[in-house]
């Protein structure tokens, strides 16, 4: 089958949700090898694991700034923070959506899971046991649908948003 080309939603929001979700294997990956670099510099500057002496390198007030430890650390933790609220709003969605048990799989497949798939095809063959009759169109239009329900929990809802909202539930007289 030929593959379609992922379209970008036109709200800012959506777009970035997109961006997001299409460099989380990519941020997963190269948070693992930070991790790694900074244990294996940590081992050999230090003599120990950090696991072992990180309590007491701040008791000790010991300063690695100089060496590029620290600022290593900081971006660490700053892909660790994002992964986990992506993370943490993949389940919100997932537990409080009215679809988000179908959203959670089709965003799992497509961009979450570790390996990655060559094509829609493959895809839709691991969701078929979660989503029962999904054509390539309603993968899609379904994964879209996803994208957007996740775009509003990570992004909120937008102050137009809520008025119109607001006024569907106290119209003005």
């Amino acid at each position: 089958m030929k593959k379609q080309p992922e379209q970008m939603p036109e709200d800012q929001r959506f777009h970035d949700t997109y961006l997001l979700l299409k460099k989380y294997r990519d941020v997963v990956w190269g948070l693992e090898l930070s991790v790694q670099q900074v244990k294996r510099r940590f081992q050999m500057e230090v003599g120990s694991s950090i696991e072992d002496f990180l309590e007491s390198i701040y008791l000790a007030g010991v300063d690695f700034s100089d060496n590029g430890i620290e600022e290593q650390a900081r971006s660490i933790e700053k892909s660790y923070q994002m992964l986990k609220l992506l993370e943490t709003s993949v389940n919100i969605m997932r537990n409080k959506h009215k679809h988000g048990e179908m959203y959670y799989w089709l965003l799992y497949y497509s961009y979450l899971s570790p390996q990655q798939y060559r094509n829609v095809d493959e895809i839709i063959e691991m969701i078929r046991p979660h989503v029962s009759d999904i054509s390539e169109r309603t993968f899609f239009r379904r994964r879209k649908n996803a994208v957007e329900a996740l775009s509003s929990i990570l992004w909120g809802y937008t102050s137009r948003d809520s008025l119109s909202l607001l006024e569907q539930f106290f119209p003005d007289k």
